[in-house]
C-alpha cells in the first residue's frame, strides 16, 4: 500500500510545483521533453508485459503462480507509470505548453 497520507502528497505536489515555476522556461521545456520520452518509454514496456501476460493467460498449460507473478508485475509497472504521469503533467503545467517530441521513428 501507499505509505504517503493524501496531505503529505499535496505538500509534495506543491513543493514541486514552487521548484518547477522557479526553472527557466528552457529548463522546463528540456525537463518535459524528457519526462515525455520517459513516458513514451514506460507505455512501450508496460504494453510488453500486458501482451505477455494475455498470452499467458490464455495459454492453459501456464501455472497460476506464473500468471500471479505476471499480473503482479503489470499492476505495478502501472503505479509508477501513473506516478511518473503525474510528474509529467505538473512539468506541462508549470511550463503552461506541451513542446513538440517527435516520435522515434522520425
Amino acid at each position: 500500500m501507499n505509505d504517503i497520507v493524501p496531505s503529505e502528497a499535496n505538500d509534495e505536489r506543491k513543493e514541486k510545483g514552487t521548484l518547477y515555476s522557479s526553472m527557466q522556461t528552457s529548463e522546463l521545456e528540456a525537463l518535459a521533453v524528457s519526462a515525455i520520452l520517459e513516458h513514451r518509454r514506460l507505455l512501450a514496456a508496460d504494453e510488453v508485459v500486458y501482451e505477455e501476460w494475455t498470452r499467458a493467460t490464455d495459454d492453459g498449460s501456464v501455472s497460476t503462480a506464473v500468471l500471479k507473478s505476471l499480473q503482479d508485475q503489470y499492476l505495478e509497472r502501472q503505479k509508477k507509470s501513473e506516478a511518473q504521469q503525474e510528474e509529467l503533467s505538473e512539468i506541462i503545467d508549470a511550463l503552461g505548453y506541451i513542446p513538440d517530441v517527435p516520435l522515434c521513428d522520425e
